[in-house]
């Protein structure tokens, strides 16, 4: 996996999304059960903020290299909601061959 390419971009984010989500999950533990302290809050609240936009704008700048229809976009913008969502996505889009990149035409 890596930022070359548009596949890469979208897994990435995708991993990192679902981390953040894990981060922001834990940090909301910490505060209200057992510490009631908000530091883990402070510092993943923002993480995943920045990852989340990222995320979408990955989405978005992979609609047409991927030939992606309505519903699969609508799925994949949908999945950055639940947390881990964006794992499950990717696993579905992988299977069903919708984080396939188009080979480059011949001219």
């Amino acid at each position: 996996m890596t930022f070359s390419s548009v596949v890469g971009r979208f897994r990435i984010l995708a991993l990192a999304e679902a981390l953040s989500w894990a981060g922001l999950l834990l940090g909301m533990f910490f505060k209200y059960v057992v510490v009631q302290n908000e530091i883990g809050v402070k510092v993943f609240g923002p993480i995943h903020g920045l990852i989340f936009v990222g995320y979408v704008l990955v989405t978005l700048m992979a609609v047409a290299p991927l030939k992606w229809d309505a519903r699969t976009t609508v799925l994949a913008l949908l999945a950055s909601i639940p947390p881990f969502g964006t794992i499950l996505f990717e696993r579905w889009a992988s299977k069903t061959g919708r984080l396939t990149e188009p080979a480059a035409e011949q001219l």
